[in-house]
């Protein structure tokens, strides 16, 4: 059995905003993820992202939009309820011994992580508030440009655009607390100035190869390798169009799982691969339907030739090592 770092996940925003802060997320069947099948599975640590949702978002959960403030207040409600009510099978951890320390006591380790930096407003006092609260990855941006900078966009003036002054001081401010700079979602000039003045690794959640499937939420291969020479890691997202950029696909499939994972070993080193499912935030057809069946790709990889030590860094051992770098 291989024990997963699942590096992103949007569990927490349906849990509230279905069913309310006093919800928890052990037993949803309805879901792609929750405690109960993490544990039966033998997940080392699952990161669950507050995912800062647009205000027209909340029309799909028929729900009036809320302040940021109040929206991260219910998510982070809905990870504490899960934790204390739950402790026999999961514990929060913000640092590796932690992690660590978790998994000989038998518990899945829950780490709380934000996606989308505009509720940081530009005030670095807001970052040290939800490093407070526990938060310890944050995506700097989502979709739209924020304090830090800039999205990904097909647009070359977008793409082409740095991260902003206050984006600068933020990502050093970030790890030097120790906070993990996420860089998925982020555009490539603002990649590019993350690895220029990053000091220890950082990390692209939930982001693919864009030479295997051209979207621009997917990394090139230039910037792949400089991840891994920043000691990073990038999560394998599952999502069908991050996975495959064929007209109108709609199924999430392994074998475009292993062909993203062999192009990346092969450009860049076995060393930057990791897992970031990005469950309960895409829809389509998944030939991986939950956290309980990333065995059916670890299966597939050993097929394909990767060996059980290539197979465990892919699963945990990367992202253990760069919780260790740069998470405290």
């Amino acid at each position: 059995m291989f024990h997963t770092i699942d590096m992103h996940c949007d569990t927490l925003m349906h849990a509230f905003l279905e069913d309310g802060g006093n919800a928890d997320v052990y037993h949803r069947p309805e879901l792609c993820i929750d405690a109960e099948r993490l544990a039966e599975a033998g997940a080392l640590a699952q990161f669950f992202a507050i995912y800062i949702i647009p205000d027209k978002a909340y029309e799909h959960f028929h729900r009036p939009a809320l302040s940021h403030e109040e929206y991260i207040s219910g998510c982070a409600r809905v990870f504490r309820n899960t934790i204390e009510r739950h402790s026999d099978v999961i514990a929060q951890a913000e640092n590796a011994s932690q992690i660590e320390t978790n998994f000989r006591n038998g518990k899945v380790s829950a780490v709380l992580t934000m996606e989308d930096g505009v509720a940081v407003n530009g005030k670095m006092e807001k970052l040290d508030e939800f490093y407070h609260m526990g938060i310890r990855a944050l995506a700097l941006t989502w979709n739209f440009e924020n304090c830090f900078g800039y999205p990904n966009s097909n647009d070359p003036m977008i793409n082409g655009k740095g991260l902003k002054p206050f984006g600068i001081e933020a990502v050093k401010h970030m790890q030097d607390i120790g906070m993990l700079v996420d860089v998925s979602h982020l555009n490539d000039a603002g990649f590019d100035d993350v690895c220029r003045i990053a000091k220890v690794p950082f990390i692209a959640s939930h982001s693919n190869a864009r030479a295997i499937c051209r979207h621009s939420r997917n990394l090139t291969d230039d910037r792949i390798r400089a991840l891994a020479k920043a000691g990073g890691v990038m999560g394998l997202n599952l999502m069908p169009g991050f996975l495959n950029d064929s007209e109108g696909s709609q199924i999430s499939r392994i074998d475009d799982m292993v062909q993203m994972i062999q192009h990346e070993k092969e450009i860049a080193g076995i060393d930057v691969i990791a897992i970031g499912t990005d469950f309960d935030g895409f829809d389509g057809d998944k030939e991986i339907a939950s956290c309980d069946q990333l065995n059916r790709l670890y299966d597939a990889l050993a097929k394909a030739g990767f060996s059980a030590g290539e197979i465990e860094k892919i699963a945990c051992g990367n992202v253990m090592r760069v919780i260790h770098e740069a998470m405290h």
